[in-house]
């Protein structure tokens, strides 16, 4: 018998409690959770799976969502950062390789909580250039902790940790980039929408966005064409306040919407 089939009958005879502290500890580590997984991965009938999330709900560990749950105060289409560095990894890879032939030795540079930016981030550092990054995200953190970069310079800019992005947020985030400036910034955001407002699922996220946008000498946005197709809860800024657009397959009308809005595109 495997491993995998000694543990479930394990999960299949947990009393509710401990059920539910798994459950929480899920969505945590996830962002969010479907009932149809509970059902397979506790052995519970789908009312059983629901009378869990309504308990964590009450308690005020999971925000419950159309047949799931997700973290509590996050809108119920925003994945987790571990879940975005998944998706559409080759796009974001050449944003970043783009990204990178943007950045000049000696300069500062805000890096958001994106995983696009992350992408970015790691190309600088892999490159060994001599510049100073400014970031909120833990993940670019945690890569100039582990990465033989010497020239690279790292201000980490505290706050409240979202554990759905591992991001610092909040007032003292906002703060703290508004005490800096830099010569470019690299935003990407969770949609643009069609009269150009650029989005965001989480308006703490929004507001330490639109402080790099607003505090960064050249604020570039890295996007792949799909996000022209979406929309996030809260407006960061509009597109208009970027100075350069770089978009990966990127569709003919986003070029022409940026242009109207005077924002330099280039597609990667």
């Amino acid at each position: 018998m495997g491993k995998s089939d000694q543990q479930k009958p394990d999960l299949r005879s947990l009393v509710p409690e401990e059920r539910r502290q798994r459950i929480a500890r899920l969505v945590e580590e996830t962002g969010s959770v479907k009932v149809a997984a509970l059902e397979e991965e506790f052995g519970v009938s789908p009312m059983t799976a629901r009378r869990d999330l309504l308990a964590l709900e009450r308690s005020g560990r999971i925000q419950r969502t159309h047949g799931g749950a997700v973290l509590p105060g996050f809108a119920g289409y925003e994945d987790s950062f571990r879940r975005r560095m998944e998706e559409n990894v080759a796009a974001k890879e050449r944003l970043a390789r783009a990204a990178l032939g943007l950045v000049e030795a000696g300069e500062t540079v805000f890096i958001d909580s994106s995983t696009t930016a992350y992408f970015a981030a790691r190309e600088i550092f892999g490159a060994g250039m001599r510049v100073t990054l400014l970031t909120n995200s833990v993940p670019v953190m945690d890569l100039f902790s582990s990465d033989k970069s010497p020239n690279t310079n790292l201000v980490g800019m505290g706050g409240t940790l979202r554990r759905l992005t591992l991001s610092f947020v909040g007032p003292h985030a906002a703060r703290t980039v508004g005490a800096h400036f830099a010569d470019k910034a690299f935003i990407s955001v969770k949609g643009v929408t069609a009269d150009g407002h650029l989005t965001d699922p989480d308006p703490l996220e929004a507001e330490v966005k639109r402080a790099m946008i607003e505090r960064s000498e050249r604020p570039i946005l890295l996007v792949d064409g799909g996000k022209f197709e979406k929309r996030g809860l809260s407006v960061i800024a509009h597109v208009s306040e970027v100075s350069f657009a770089l978009i990966a397959d990127g569709a003919e009308d986003a070029s022409k919407m940026l242009a109207d809005a005077g924002v330099e595109a280039r597609s990667v």
